[in-house]
C-alpha cells in the first residue's frame, strides 16, 4: 500500500458561473488563462474581482477556471472574519447553508445569496491512486505531517476520480500552521 503523497496550499479564490462572468466582465467574455494548476483542466486566470462582505472588502481575488455551474468563493477562516461572514467549512460544490457577499468586477456586480466556503481539507486521487492507497471516493482519512511543526490532519475527505492528479489540498492557514509548502510530502495513515 502506498502512503505518501504531495500537499498543496490553496489561497483564496473564486470559481464563476457563465452568468456571473457575463455580468462582471461583459456578455460573452472569455477568461484569460495565466497558468495551469496541478489538477488537469484547472487554471488560474489573469482576471480578479473584489469580494464585498458586511464588514470589509477583499480586493483582487483571483478567478480560477474553467467556469462552473454555480459561483463559489473559497476563503480562509481569517478571510471570512475579515469579510464579516460566518466561516462555514464545506466540500467544494456544497453551497447549501453558506453565506453570500457582493462580487465586484470591471463591468458589473453580482449579489451572491450563498457560495462563500472555507474548503474542507481533501485529497484528489486518480482511480489507480485510490486502489494503491486502499481508499475509495468519500472516505475520510488522517494525514500525518512530519517536521518541526508536525501534526495530524483529521477528517480529510478523499475524492477519487479518473480526471484527478494525486494531491492533498489545505488552505494557506492550515498549511502555514503545519509548516508545509507546495510539493512537500505527507503520509496517509487512515
Amino acid at each position: 500500500m502506498k502512503t505518501q503523497l504531495p500537499i498543496a496550499l490553496s489561497n483564496r479564490h473564486i470559481h464563476l458561473s457563465r452568468k456571473d462572468i457575463d455580468t462582471l466582465f461583459g456578455e460573452g467574455y472569455e477568461l484569460t488563462k495565466t497558468k495551469d494548476l496541478s489538477q488537469p483542466g484547472q487554471f488560474a486566470c489573469e482576471e480578479k474581482v473584489d469580494i464585498v462582505g458586511p464588514k470589509r472588502t477583499i480586493k483582487g481575488v483571483r478567478i480560477l477556471g474553467p467556469e462552473r455551474s454555480e459561483t463559489q468563493v473559497e476563503v480562509s477562516v481569517s478571510d471570512a472574519f475579515t469579510l464579516g461572514v460566518e466561516s462555514v467549512i464545506k466540500n467544494s460544490g456544497d453551497l447549501n447553508d453558506t453565506p453570500g457577499a457582493r462580487i465586484v468586477g470591471p463591468k458589473g456586480e453580482v449579489e451572491l445569496e450563498k457560495g462563500i466556503i472555507v474548503a474542507a481539507r481533501h485529497i484528489h486521487m486518480h482511480t489507480t491512486d485510490g486502489e494503491d492507497f486502499g481508499v475509495a471516493d468519500k472516505d475520510m482519512v488522517k494525514i500525518k505531517v512530519n517536521g518541526p511543526r508536525g501534526l495530524i490532519f483529521d477528517n480529510v475527505l478523499v475524492r477519487v476520480n479518473p480526471s484527478y492528479a494525486l494531491e492533498m489540498h489545505v488552505d494557506v492557514e492550515e498549511g502555514n500552521a503545519a509548516g508545509v509548502k507546495n510539493g512537500d510530502i505527507v503520509e496517509l495513515i487512515k
